[in-house]
């Protein structure tokens, strides 16, 4: 009875998956018959009117209690409209993604894209060592490895797949099309990424997702978990760690800025230090959040510490008030 029900659970998880991405896929369908800024500002208009009515939202307006104190609650859920809006954007620009980037540098008067740091992505182009590009969940961000590849900088991106198979596969299959190398998040993956960089190769990495038993980071003044990946590579190939972010600009233009290497903060002995390279990277994408926070996915549970961590606590705790 047991295996008969873990199967028909299975099953019917797997058929609400298949529901689900045919009503989204269907929606996408439509939307490509619309031209491009009509069927992005559809799904923008929609999307601030369904997206609060969701779960989601209400993560997201405690979310943003948290980051901004200071903001009324009316300033709060204009951020979050936002939010939705900027999500179903770049949803309905999967569709568009390889007509969307019209980058030209000799052109008299900017495109749809702009970009800031292209002379950037030449120099790292012709440079015979490895690098590391870093992003978050800004604008659209899609737009970064589309960047890289129009500039013939070969760059090998790690991507977190949806959890629903049948999404990942179309997502999978539309990045694959318009931005080369994508490497999935999952077990391996950090051997995947060295080989990248061993070969001399770049990298790109998103750097703003919870992640579980990482490293502690202040975000917006609350501890969260962040992945080391990004800070361990750097450290053991001694390589240069790039800024890289879109964001989304009125009448549906984007701005790509490829900003300055850092300076990473080493130890006695002269190697990265870990720990304080990841914070610095958190720290760079807060100034960016800052700056655009409509922009970024406040439903994400980034403050969210793993039951590990907690337990580790609990027993630190006790230890000390028992010393």
């Amino acid at each position: 009875m047991k295996r008969f029900l873990y199967r028909a659970s299975r099953w019917l998880k797997q058929a609400n998956y298949w529901l689900i991405a045919r009503a989204a896929l269907t929606l996408l369908w439509l939307l490509r018959k619309l031209p491009p800024d009509r069927a992005m500002d559809f799904a923008g208009g929609m999307a601030r009117r369904l997206g609060p009515l969701s779960g989601r939202h209400r993560i997201a307006l405690d979310n943003l209690r948290h980051a901004y104190p200071e903001l009324d609650e009316a300033a709060r859920r204009e951020i979050a409209f936002d939010m939705w809006e900027n999500m179903a954007r770049l949803g309905a620009e999967y569709i568009f993604l390889d007509q969307l980037f019209d980058f030209d540098p000799k052109a008299a008067t900017p495109g749809r894209v702009e970009v800031v740091g292209a002379e950037r992505f030449l120099s790292l182009r012709d440079e015979k060592k490895p690098h590391i590009l870093f992003t978050g969940h800004l604008g659209n961000f899609e737009l970064l490895p589309v960047a890289a590849a129009a500039f013939d900088l070969d760059l090998a991106v790690m991507f977190r797949p949806p959890n629903n198979p049948y999404i990942a596969d179309y997502v999978f299959s539309t990045r694959r099309s318009a931005m080369g190398r994508m490497l999935a998040s999952a077990p391996g993956v950090a051997f995947a990424l060295s080989r990248v960089l061993e070969a001399g190769g770049n990298i790109g990495v998103l750097v703003d997702q919870k992640f579980r038993n990482g490293l502690l980071t202040d975000f917006f003044g609350r501890e969260c978990e962040t992945s080391p990946l990004v800070a361990r590579l750097a450290r053991h190939f001694d390589c240069d760690v790039y800024p890289a972010h879109c964001i989304r600009l009125p009448g549906n233009r984007f701005r790509i800025e490829l900003h300055e290497k850092l300076e990473l903060p080493r130890g006695g002995a002269g190697a990265i230090d870990v720990q304080r390279t990841t914070q610095l990277l958190t720290d760079v994408v807060e100034g960016w959040v800052r700056e655009t926070p409509g922009q970024w996915m406040w439903f994400h549970k980034r403050w969210e510490i793993s039951a590990r961590r907690r337990e580790q606590r609990k027993v630190a705790a006790t230890a000390r008030s028992s010393s």
